[in-house]
């Protein structure tokens, strides 16, 4: 078993070396990163100082843009319009949002959140950060890559905290990280396409696009077994598609005694391919890691939650290093949300030791599914400034972006109040049970 995971490692490494020489970071070609230095309105022209070169490039006002739309002496995304010539602007996007004492708070009691949802549930918490952060103005791709840079510390915690307590497979996750990474590089060069063909509006309908799709299908087939699970219906017992897969002796055969599982690494493999695929390009891995194991591996939801943090510790620490090498990595949200998170993994970790399998499944459901209504409410937005669309009338647009905003923050809300709740209760009983024993072991003697 040493061996294979030697080389496993070993080829992930050159992997990682081959993907370093010949992918490189620069951004898409269709898409200019830097700050526009001047701007003209009667030759209809902005002059931009190109990031990481001393160039000046000076570049045309697309069709319908005027002098406002350029923003000075601030680092934009520029996307270019190559059918209407090689320097055309298409549209224009501040990187880095300036950071107001609101936002500074609203980021921290984001990460705090976060946080607890990881710990708790296993996912980095990517599904109620992400959207955040473009809810406050950044873009997609910058969301993704930040959210992904402050996921691997985080996961660490976490990991290590769940390791303590008995809960997460080091083997398992370790085997599905491997595959997990060449998901990460698949992903961002998916991103990287998208940017260089859509610009920026085509990454943030991307990211919402997949985000409402993986939401609603793994949050109702989440929430129906974990409705099932608390009422009784069926026993906490494995899947018959995990049954079925263990069946199967194909080598490498793994044992993996935390999870308690024996089955071939070849099931393990489009599980950790997918998580990677799904973690780089909308920065959330666990929606597929998690149920992944619980359903395909047959783990049980209480290893499966903790195991996805081993998972996004690796691939978060070599998918920060390909974004960062991107320059799309905003370090002051990085380290807003790391802070808020790093106390809620632990809280969160904490919580798993006082509840039930289907009260895990449970949070996880109704926040994917709140989580959905947010991010769907800003689909209409994005089709309409890539022209898929008439553009909405003001009176619309306002409405949806009300909705988005306050689902999300119905999302927060909801996954505080129920893992604090079950949290306190299982302290209680806990509490109680050994008070109990403890007057028994008295009477007795």
């Amino acid at each position: 078993m040493k061996k294979i995971i030697i080389l496993m490692l070993a080829v992930l490494t050159a992997f990682t070396f081959a993907s370093n020489s010949f992918a490189g970071g620069p951004p898409p070609k269709n898409v200019v990163k830097g700050i526009f230095t001047q701007v003209d309105g009667t030759k209809g022209t902005a002059v931009i100082k190109v990031d990481g070169h001393d160039e000046l490039r000076t570049l045309s006002l697309g069709k319908d843009m005027t002098v406002e739309d350029i923003i000075l002496e601030k680092k934009v995304m520029v996307s270019l319009n190559t059918e209407a010539g090689p320097n055309v602007i298409k549209d224009v996007s501040v990187m880095f949002f300036d950071m107001t004492i609101t936002k500074i708070i609203a980021l921290l009691v984001v990460g705090l959140i976060g946080g607890l949802l990881s710990g708790f549930i296993g996912s980095g918490g990517a599904f109620v950060l992400t959207p955040a952060m473009m809810s406050l103005g950044a873009p997609g791709a910058v969301a993704v890559a930040s959210n992904m840079c402050h996921k691997f510390p985080k996961a660490m915690v976490g990991s290590y905290k769940r390791w303590k307590y008995g809960q997460a497979d080091i083997k398992l996750g370790l085997v599905m990280a491997v595959t997990a990474i060449i998901g990460v590089e698949v992903g961002i060069k998916m991103q990287k396409w998208i940017l260089s063909h859509w610009g920026n509006a085509g990454s943030n309908l991307y990211v919402s696009v997949v985000f409402v799709f993986v939401l609603i299908t793994v949050g109702a087939y989440v929430l129906r077994d974990a409705l099932r699970s608390s009422k009784g219906v069926v026993e906490e017992k494995t899947s018959n598609l995990a049954l079925s897969l263990q069946k199967i002796e194909l080598w490498p055969m793994m044992e993996f005694k935390v999870a308690k599982v024996r089955i071939s690494a070849w099931v393990t493999i489009p599980v950790g391919l997918f998580t990677g695929l799904l973690a780089a390009t909308i920065a959330v891995g666990g929606f597929i890691g998690v149920p992944g194991m619980i359903y395909v591996v047959g783990a049980s939801a209480m290893v499966a939650s903790a195991t996805e943090l081993v998972v996004a510790f690796v691939m978060g620490a070599y998918g920060s290093v390909q974004w960062g090498i991107s320059g799309l990595i905003d370090i002051r949200m990085t380290l807003l949300i790391l802070a808020g998170s790093l106390i809620g993994v632990q809280l969160g970790a904490l919580g798993t030791t006082y509840v039930k399998d289907h009260t895990i499944k449970l949070v996880m459901a109704a926040v994917m599914l709140i989580v959905a209504l947010s991010r769907g409410a800003k689909v209409p937005g994005y089709l309409a400034d890539l022209d898929l669309i008439p553009a909405l009338k003001s009176q619309l647009g306002y409405l949806l972006n009300g909705i988005s905003f306050w689902a999300l923050i119905a999302a927060l809300a909801v996954a505080g109040v129920i893992i604090s709740v079950a949290m306190i209760k299982g302290i209680l009983q806990d509490k109680a049970e050994k008070r109990q024993n403890q007057g028994v072991q008295e009477a007795v003697s």
